[in-house]
């Protein structure tokens, strides 16, 4: 019984002294939706810049959009923070390495999206133009601290996944994922339950991430015909300014720590995974190259149980890629609508992204749904103008997944050095090219029995 990258569960091969022509692999038409948002844009651009009135008439398309999205706030959130504080009790069960990871995946998800909203604060692409949000009514008064803080506490266990309070539907998960966290094994079986409502609410997620070429089509023609090009031209910078804060996170930051703690060259270590960013560009997803990186990661010299516990971990928890992502276009939407976040906001948005942002990586659509879950819980009125991010989220996506599948790559690396379970002279001769990566199957019988011949102190003869 195999499992396909989508999660999917494939039939194994028959042995009836027939060769069974294969199963046709399920086709992925996640690109085809990628081809209808790019043409919807051009369309709405278009549109806006030839009758500014048609295109802010057709502002609702993209408010009906945002609205969907905002349906699935509640339950995206409840789901992804539940199962996150599992997945930290099953890496914390592994003992140092979990624990290692676990911090190393805290710290550097911290720093990114501290690094976003540093460079979104310096840049301001939302500058110069102003967008007229969708009327939001405000469900909270300045009415103090202590009121501000009891209205986080739901009426009932369950009505936040039917109201419209993240915060308190965040205080709720955690909750419910800290009980089930100290019921042990016996909280395995709730643990499952919400790991299936969490693939209901993904693939009706991904069921509305369908009707993302109308929204962005609407969304983009209201904005241009609103104010022409100026629109164009601060989504262009925060698309520039995100893949430029991106490429300065990987190669200045986990570049120089990997060069400092391994003395490894990180263009080395990307040249070695250059197939893997190829399978990622094509589907902007991180998530396909899953299997990849594990086998490559033991390829290089990094023993099992480090790989088996710090990349299925990371994919949930070092969403690097993402968390700038979040920092940085919520200042574009709130200088875009003349409603500016002050440092406290930027700072409790941060706070909030930090636990949020974990256990949604590769779902498409959970980025939107999560920046609008950050909006909703401190500014409200902020929520409408995700829409202007719709038309260009989907460009972005490249770079947040690359970000993550580099973070993820490097952190493998890394918590092996440290926890010296790094073979550090194989790792080099791998990055060299002395030892090419079989890619017929995938797999490294070769070098796991050399490691454990060498634990048995038996002679290893060279099979690379």
């Amino acid at each position: 019984m195999s499992t396909t990258p989508d999660g999917d569960r494939s039939t194994p091969p028959t042995h009836t002294g027939q060769t069974s022509p294969p199963d046709s692999p399920k086709k992925d038409r996640t690109h085809l939706l990628y081809i209808a948002v790019v043409a919807a844009v051009g369309l709405g651009i278009l549109v806006g810049l030839v009758d500014k009135e048609l295109g802010i008439a057709l502002k609702p398309l993209g408010t009906g959009f945002v609205n969907l999205i905002k349906m699935m706030i509640s339950p995206v959130i409840f789901c992804t923070i539940v199962l996150g504080i599992g997945s930290v009790r099953a890496a914390a069960q592994v003992g140092r390495v979990g624990g290692l990871a676990l911090g190393y995946f805290l710290l550097m998800s911290t720093f990114a999206l501290a690094i976003g909203l540093v460079v979104g604060n310096v840049v301001q692409p939302g500058q110069g133009i102003s967008v007229t949000p969708g009327e939001v009514p405000s469900t909270e008064e300045a009415s103090g601290t202590v009121d501000f803080l009891l209205g986080i506490i739901p009426t009932t266990l369950v009505s936040p996944l039917t109201g419209d309070s993240v915060l308190s539907t965040l205080f709720v998960a955690l909750l419910v994922g800290f009980a089930i966290q100290a019921l042990g094994r016996p909280g395995e079986a709730a643990l499952r339950g919400i790991a299936v409502f969490q693939r209901v609410v993904f693939k009706v997620l991904a069921m509305i991430m369908w009707a993302a070429p109308i929204g962005a089509f609407g969304a983009i023609a209201a904005v241009v015909g609103e104010t022409g090009t100026d629109a164009l031209k601060a989504l262009g910078l925060i698309m520039i300014a995100f893949y430029a804060t991106c490429v300065l996170f990987v190669f200045g930051v986990l570049g120089a720590l990997m060069r400092v703690v391994t003395g490894m060259n990180i263009f080395k270590l990307f040249r070695y995974l250059a197939r893997e960013f190829l399978l990622i560009v094509s589907t902007s997803s991180s998530e396909t190259a899953l299997p990849r990186l594990i086998a490559k990661m033991e390829h290089l010299g990094v023993s099992r149980p480090v790989v088996g516990t710090v990349v299925p971990t990371g994919y949930s928890f070092n969403l690097d890629g993402t968390a700038i992502y979040l920092t940085m276009a919520s200042l574009f939407i709130a200088e875009a609508t003349d409603q500016p976040l002050s440092l406290g906001e930027q700072i409790g948005l941060l706070l909030f992204m930090i636990i949020a942002s974990k256990g949604a990586a590769g779902v498409t659509g959970a980025g939107l749904a999560t920046l609008a879950g950050g909006l909703a819980s401190h500014r409200p009125e902020l929520v409408e103008g995700v829409g202007l991010i719709v038309g260009i989220d989907r460009f972005m996506s490249e770079a947040r997944a690359l970000t993550n599948f580099a973070g993820n790559a490097v952190a493998t690396v890394l918590i092996g050095s440290w926890t010296g379970e790094l073979d550090r002279e194989r790792a080099q001769e791998v990055l060299d090219g002395q030892h090419p990566f079989d890619e017929s199957d995938m797999l490294d019988e070769h070098y796991e029995s050399d490691r454990a011949e060498e634990a048995r102190g038996e002679p290893v003869a060279s099979v690379h």
